[in-house]
C-alpha cells in the first residue's frame, strides 16, 4: 500500500497560482496513471487532471490553459501547477495513485481556497 502525502494548498487571491505537490512513499512509475481530484462539501470527486506513466495528460475543461500536471520519477512526486485560480477552483485536492484492476491509493487532500 503506497502512502501518498498531499501539500501546497492554502488561500489565494483570484489570479493568484498555487502548486501542489504528492509525494509517493514508492515508485510512482509503476503506477498506471496519477491524477489530481476535487471535491466540495455535498459534491462528488471530480478529475482535475491526471498523468499516465507514459507522459500523456488529460484536463477537465474548466482548468485547461491554467493547471499543468507534471511528474518526477526520480522523486516519486507528482505537481499540479494552478495559475489563475479562480473562486470556483476552491476544493479539497485529493492525489490518487491507480494500477487497475487493484484499489486506487488516495491521499488526505489539501485544501485549496481562492477569495475573489
Amino acid at each position: 500500500q503506497v502512502q501518498l502525502v498531499e501539500s501546497g494548498g492554502g488561500l489565494v487571491q483570484a489570479g493568484g497560482s498555487l502548486r501542489l505537490s504528492c509525494a509517493a512513499s514508492g515508485n510512482i512509475f509503476r503506477f498506471n496513471y496519477m491524477g489530481w481530484y476535487r471535491q466540495t462539501p455535498g459534491k462528488q470527486r471530480d478529475l482535475v487532471a491526471l498523468i499516465r506513466s507514459g507522459g500523456s495528460t488529460n484536463y477537465t475543461d474548466s482548468v485547461k490553459g491554467r493547471f499543468t500536471i507534471s511528474r518526477d520519477n526520480a522523486n516519486d512526486t507528482v505537481y499540479l501547477q494552478m495559475n489563475n485560480l479562480r473562486p470556483g477552483d476552491t476544493a479539497v485536492y485529493y492525489c490518487k495513485a491507480a494500477r487497475p484492476p487493484w484499489p486506487p491509493n488516495w491521499g488526505q487532500g489539501t485544501q485549496v481556497t481562492v477569495s475573489s
